[in-house]
């Protein structure tokens, strides 16, 4: 079997040396001429993830003709954003039987779409499916164990997909809310951007279980008004996934809130990343949803308004205490 991987960033990288390792030949495309080089010769991605060998049948391409060749599935591991042009300009090589397996993450900020809404509209006749849940790239690509969710709304698609994608140390749980899944993967990250500014303010171990707790019920709320089954956020691209970004030291959102806690602005701590931090944007089109239907979101506003520089961290934390009382 043959697999094309949208991006060499990270995640794409991991996925696609996981299904090497499977036995699958398995095209990186790319359009960095240095990247691909190093992946081809070097045998590692230099940029995100150095150091880490990846397997021999994972190539690299910067021709989308030589990496859709006979390729039964297409993983998409851009970011967010540019995910739609992306997707536009490679139109024609989509067919009906062949699957879109979503690794990205986030919500569109133009239009407001989620990662499966985005794809209806370029490629509405392609199979979809959303792979997500608590899964550094680093820790994947070094085989260490993981398990995450793939939502699809065909139950004998998600279940070849499944067992296509799980490995011994790679464990993956399908399900039919597809909304759910993404949306769990998509909003962690703003919560996540809170959790850094709570631990680069030093406000504790209390501070943080209960920005995450809250936060995971911003996201229940915003997912069942757009339609999601709320079980879906209990599970590992909910609940499972806000708990990794908030707390581990390789997530780039958490690394966001802890620039912003050092008093940073956005394009400083961007620059010190160096990769997306999807959290930034997917905040604001959160907050529209959330206008659009009617949702309070006050983690997400507030942490909106530090990403504008128009509060400190600390009086951004004062505010959130002081909000006035009432049931859980």
């Amino acid at each position: 079997m043959r697999a094309v991987i949208l991006g060499g960033g990270s995640w794409g990288t991991a996925l696609g040396n996981m299904l090497a390792s499977k036995g699958l030949t398995v095209t990186l495309w790319l359009r960095d001429a240095e990247i691909a080089l190093a992946v081809n010769t070097s045998r590692e991605n230099p940029r995100y993830l150095p150091g880490l060998p990846l397997h021999e049948r994972l190539r690299a391409s910067l021709d989308p003709d030589e990496a859709f060749a006979g390729a039964a599935l297409c993983v998409l591991a851009v970011p967010c954003q540019g995910a739609r042009d992306v997707l536009r300009s490679l139109v024609p090589r989509f067919t009906p039987d062949l699957p879109l397996i979503c690794a990205s993450k986030g919500l569109e900020l133009v239009s407001h779409k989620t990662m499966s809404g985005m794809v209806a509209e370029e490629l509405p006749r392609t199979p979809y499916a959303i792979l997500s849940g608590p899964s550094f790239a680093a820790e994947v690509l070094r085989g260490l164990p993981c398990a995450v969710a793939l939502g699809c709304a065909d139950k004998d698609l998600g279940g070849r997909l499944r067992h296509i994608f799980s490995t011994p140390r790679f464990r993956v749980y399908s399900s039919m809310d597809v909304l759910g899944v993404e949306l769990g993967g998509a909003l962690k990250n703003i919560i996540a951007i809170a959790a850094g500014v709570s631990d680069g303010l030093g406000l504790g171990h209390n501070a943080r279980a209960a920005l995450l707790t809250r936060g995971l019920a911003e996201i229940s709320r915003l997912g069942a008004a757009m339609g999601a089954q709320p079980v879906t956020f209990m599970g590992l691209s909910g609940l499972g996934d806000l708990a990794l970004t908030c707390a581990g030291d390789l997530s780039r959102n958490r690394r966001m809130g802890l620039g912003l806690a050092a008093g940073k602005n956005l394009e400083q701590i961007q620059a010190e990343i160096g990769m997306v931090a999807e959290g930034v944007k997917t905040t604001e089109a959160a907050l529209a949803l959330g206008r659009d239907l009617g949702v309070e979101l006050p983690v997400a506003a507030t942490v909106h308004t530090l990403l504008r520089g128009s509060l400190g961290a600390g009086e951004a934390a004062r505010q959130l205490m002081a909000r006035a009382l009432k049931e859980e």
